[in-house]
């Protein structure tokens, strides 16, 4: 489990991490590709991401707020859920790790130090803590009560391997309705471990991590993903 939740988020952030460079990052070929390529681009960072988790064995959660709500709503195994929180994290720190090599002749090249962090991690368009954190409650909420609800729903109709190609579109959409205040980060591994490679890496010019705002990302999602989680075995049974 922890392999397999350790390569399926490295894949999940060196795709998902790496189409925000590829969009932000100076003299880069997709350079000022706009919101609907990084959109577009996570959504296929989360289909592969599952796929690869998968076919090595693990559940494809990627997220530890998920994992976190498991155990909270009850059914998860605390061992297993710590193994693949610790697998997620390791996986999201070596992927942002990647996205740093691939890109390393660009990051000289971008003046900007806020697009240089915005490729590692997550960040508010307007700086509202309460509102900030409301907004990656809600759309994490949204990831777990919609996923359960696709997954239930499609029951044994669902055919085999298109899950991920469903999750995929699940976070396309809320990229384009829920991102714009805070980049949708939904996902706890996602913005730390690459916030942490941020920090250690040495990138010309790069400023600091933002820490007074790091634990929004984190704190947000997991509670967005216990409620939707609880509230969808509720009414779901």
């Amino acid at each position: 489990m922890f392999l397999a939740e350790m390569f399926g988020t490295m894949v999940l952030i060196l795709l998902g991490d790496g189409v925000v460079a590829n969009v932000l990052l100076n003299k880069s070929k997709g350079q000022n590709g706009g919101w609907i390529v990084i959109t577009a681009g996570w959504a296929f960072a989360v289909m592969c991401g599952v796929f690869t988790s998968s076919a090595l064995g693990g559940p494809g959660s990627l997220n530890p707020a998920g994992e976190i709500a498991g155990i909270v709503a009850g059914g998860a195994n605390p061992s297993v859920a710590i193994m693949n929180i610790l697998g997620q994290f390791v996986g999201a720190f070596v992927g942002a790790v990647l996205v740093y090599l691939v890109y390393l002749p660009h990051w000289a090249e971008t003046q900007d130090k806020g697009l240089k962090l915005a490729v590692f991690s997550t960040g508010p368009a307007i700086r509202n803590t309460g509102a900030n954190l409301l907004t990656e409650a809600i759309a994490t909420f949204a990831l777990i009560f919609i996923v359960n609800s696709i997954f239930k729903a499609a029951g044994s109709t669902l055919p085999g391997g298109l899950g991920p190609y469903l999750v995929g579109a699940l976070i396309w959409g809320l990229g384009l309705s829920l991102g714009g205040p805070t980049g949708y980060a939904l996902n706890p591994a996602r913005d730390l471990g690459p916030r942490i490679a941020h920090f250690v890496l040495p990138i010309p010019g790069k400023g600091d991590s933002d820490w007074s705002y790091s634990w929004i990302p984190v704190v947000g999602p997991i509670i967005g993903a216990i409620v939707g989680l609880i509230l969808f075995k509720a009414l779901a049974g």
